[in-house]
């Protein structure tokens, strides 16, 4: 039996090193065996030595790179795509849109995790508000694009069309806005049916 245990003691300080610069043109192997100490002494100072000491060895894994963070937003987007599949949806992220996500979610200490929530909260929760809304179709192509420079970017969503134009879905507070305004301009018209009412029946009260 091979038991595997994993831990996240180090991670700050693997951080630090990498922001510090310890792969900017140095030694690949003198990194890893620097960033495995540091993670070696955040374990002594967290476990016993009779459980280390049970421990064959300690495998220290290095930071995801840029090209294996989007490998990730690939894979989570896959999943969602073929859950859409039974609804005769696609979906389609642009690489701006694929970049703001890596960028948004990715955190060096967490790891991926933070990046499986940004996915949800922004593509999935979104694109399930604008179903519910009617604003995604049955059948509809969705492109997801960025737009905006760094973390300030935000995601546009658009409907691709039979003749391969993109027509702009809006955001779900606009629909929740037009839906008030409409309920406004129904009691505004009401109030001006009665306005007109009122002295018609006072010309019939005084004749």
């Amino acid at each position: 039996t091979i038991i595997i245990m994993t831990t996240n003691l180090g991670t700050r300080d693997i951080a630090k090193g990498v922001s510090m610069g310890f792969t900017a043109g140095g030694d690949l192997s003198t990194d890893y065996e620097r960033m495995k100490s540091k993670v070696h002494e955040e374990l002594k100072q967290h476990f016993k030595p009779e459980f280390l000491n049970r421990v064959d060895d300690v495998v220290v894994f290095p930071q995801l790179s840029r090209t294996e963070i989007v490998q990730i937003v690939d894979l989570e987007v896959a999943k969602l795509s073929r859950r859409l599949q039974d609804r005769d949806m696609t979906l389609e992220l642009t690489q701006p849109a694929k970049d703001l996500l890596a960028e948004k979610g990715y955190d060096p200490v967490l790891g991926a995790r933070p990046l499986r929530r940004t996915i949800q909260r922004d593509i999935e929760d979104s694109l399930s508000e604008r179903i519910l809304f009617g604003q995604v179709q049955v059948g509809d192509q969705i492109v997801v694009d960025a737009e905006g420079e760094g973390l300030l970017g935000d995601l546009t969503f658009a409907r691709r069309g039979e003749d391969g134009s993109l027509e702009p879905i809006s955001d779900v507070v606009d629909v929740e806005s037009m839906t008030q305004a409409r309920a406004e301009d129904v009691t505004h018209a009401d109030g001006a049916d009665g306005a007109d009412s009122t002295p018609d029946s006072a010309e019939a009260s005084t004749s």
